[in-house]
């Protein structure tokens, strides 16, 4: 029987612990068929790749990204680097410039902690967008600014100066909005730009997934859709199959829906009371391609924006813990009703207050209602004190931390939560340590989310100004690519088809010109992509392989022996 791929002389790190190293891989119908196969059964292969001692490791899984906004910001002026305010401004001058008068300029990527917590003047703006109205998108995703114009156009739809629960206008000291705004107040702006047009998020998502593609991520979780500030259209899901119809989706997709677009769904008398979609649409519906996750569900804010809901003040932040996004007995009524939907839990808590509800609500999901088909998650864990740890750890509960914020942000964070939490922020060995799974995300385009970056920010955990942040969280290289393949797929359900490369699997890997695991720390992240491939198919850097063998050279290619 023709067999598709044969990919030989490699050094294979396949994850499998029956099998931890292997030279060669059969492949065929977008699947691993055999690892090291009998040179008999090779020879059927239709086409061989001669690897030349290339690295090969399964395909990277981010399991918390936000692949439309990092679409848009490919689009959109960026405010990544900027390390002035004069910097805002100029770039803000140059986007307006090609627009016509009146129209938006949209721009992303502003982290203030990057530039000591400086906001940008609203008058400033004005005059940088010639009079047109201007919206920043902050990297954290947690907060925006906006200026004087677009103040005015929001006062025109809604009361600046009502109170808004989970989020807040920010004012001067003279009373005046500033152009800040935190959380559920971002809505305000959002509802007069969303949603989107379908077709300009198929574009979003074409062009973050094929950058994916060059980091060699082959499979993405996408924390947040369709609905609440985070969602750019209630139809966002209709975006993500149109991609996959058109070709547009280069990597494999798990889209999670906000919670706030699920809704009570009527039924059986019998039947539980359900909060889902209609149909009784819920986790787990969808194919190895596009397929959906968890319910997202935010209960506190951002670290970097001092909204992250702690049960101690911010150091040097008197009478200020953050703050939970809801009630917290509707946070736990609302997280329940799609519990018994069948939607799986992925609950976004970066302070310890508001992981307490996080463990709380997801304890009591499970024992009243039994597991899910997919895995009940943490999203992030900022600060996660040790007894909470214990009991994430009892309960199976999936914590996901993204430790590049400590290489882009640490300083910051650090002084925002003093020596004893900093100890406790964004976890990584201890989990291991404790039997919980550790997964590989990134929370693009808040951070980097290059995976061998992230892996060294695993392995490094150093700050912007060098110091190490938490060093008894620090993990090995090997623990760290685990965590991007294995520990990946077990955080999202999917660890009998991927993170491994072994008979069954999907055949989806990465080609490195070196070995992370055996190199210095400060040396993980110069690994560079050769090629990524996804279901047995090379979609980036085909022509960055060794060599390709085909026809009548495979027999030499697997004997040694020239063919006569």
């Amino acid at each position: 029987m023709p067999v598709d791929l044969l990919i030989r002389n490699a050094h294979i790190l396949t994850q499998d612990a029956s099998r931890p190293a292997a030279t060669s891989l059969l492949i065929h119908d977008g699947k691993i068929l055999d690892v090291d196969p009998d040179p008999e059964f090779a020879r059927h292969a239709v086409r061989t790749i001669d690897a030349a001692g290339t690295t090969i490791v399964p395909g990277f899984n981010d399991v918390h990204a936000h692949s439309v906004w990092f679409g848009l910001g490919l689009m959109e002026a960026s405010l990544g680097a900027v390390a002035s305010l004069d910097e805002v401004y100029r770039i803000i001058a140059g986007a307006a410039a090609g627009l016509a008068e009146g129209e938006w300029v949209v721009a992303s990527g502003y982290s203030p902690l990057l530039i000591g917590g400086q906001q940008p003047d609203r008058d400033r703006l004005d005059a940088a967008a010639g009079g047109r109205p201007v919206w920043i998108k902050h990297s954290s995703g947690h907060a925006c600014t906006l200026n004087g114009v677009a103040l005015d156009l929001v006062a025109a739809n809604a009361d600046l100066t009502a109170p808004i629960d989970g989020g807040a206008v920010v004012v001067g000291d003279d009373g005046t909005p500033t152009g800040l705004l935190e959380e559920n107040a971002m809505r305000l702006v959002q509802d007069i730009l969303l949603p989107y047009p379908l077709e300009t998020i198929e574009r979003a998502l074409d062009l973050a997934t094929s950058h994916y593609l060059s980091e060699g991520i082959t499979s993405v979780t996408d924390a947040g859709i369709a609905g609440g500030w985070i969602g750019y259209s209630p139809r966002e899901f209709a975006a993500y199959q149109n991609a996959a119809d058109k070709g547009l989706l280069s990597v494999r997709m798990q889209p999670m829906m906000v919670i706030d677009s699920l809704h009570d769904v009527p039924g059986h008398a019998d039947d539980r009371a359900f909060a889902g979609l209609d149909a009784g649409i819920r986790t787990g519906l969808g194919d190895d391609w596009l397929r959906l996750g968890p319910v997202k569900i935010f209960s506190d804010g951002s670290l970097l924006g001092s909204t992250a809901y702690m049960t101690e003040d911010y150091v040097g932040c008197s009478h200020n813990h953050g703050y939970l996004q809801m009630d917290a007995d509707k946070l736990r009524e609302s997280a329940l009703g799609a519990y018994r939907a069948g939607w799986a839990i992925a609950m976004h808590a970066i302070g310890d207050h508001a992981i307490d509800h996080a463990i709380d609500i997801i304890t009591e999901a499970q024992e009243d209602y039994g597991p899910n088909s997919q895995p009940n998650r943490i999203e992030h864990g900022g600060v996660v004190r040790p007894d909470q740890l214990e009991r994430i750890a009892t309960a199976g509960i999936v914590l996901v931390p993204q430790p590049h914020f400590i290489t882009e942000f640490g300083d910051g964070m650090a002084r925002l939560l003093g020596p004893k939490r900093t100890a406790w922020s964004y976890p990584a060995k201890t989990l291991l340590n404790r039997g919980v799974v550790l997964p590989g995300s990134s929370d693009r385009p808040v951070s980097n989310g290059r995976p061998l970056d992230v892996m060294q920010s695993f392995v490094e955990r150093l700050t912007p100004s060098g110091e190490v942040y938490g060093p008894e969280e620090r993990i090995t290289a090997a623990e760290a690519l685990a965590a991007y393949t294995t520990g990946s797929a077990a955080a999202t359900g999917t660890g009998h088809v991927k993170g491994r490369l072994a008979p069954g699997y999907l055949a989806d890997m990465v080609f490195l010109d070196q070995d992370p695991t055996a190199v210095g720390p400060s040396a993980i992240g110069a690994t560079r992509v050769l090629a990524t491939m996804v279901g047995g198919q090379i979609r980036f850097g085909e022509e960055n392989l060794p060599s390709r063998v085909r026809g009548k050279d495979l027999e030499a290619a697997l004997t040694g022996k020239e063919t006569p």
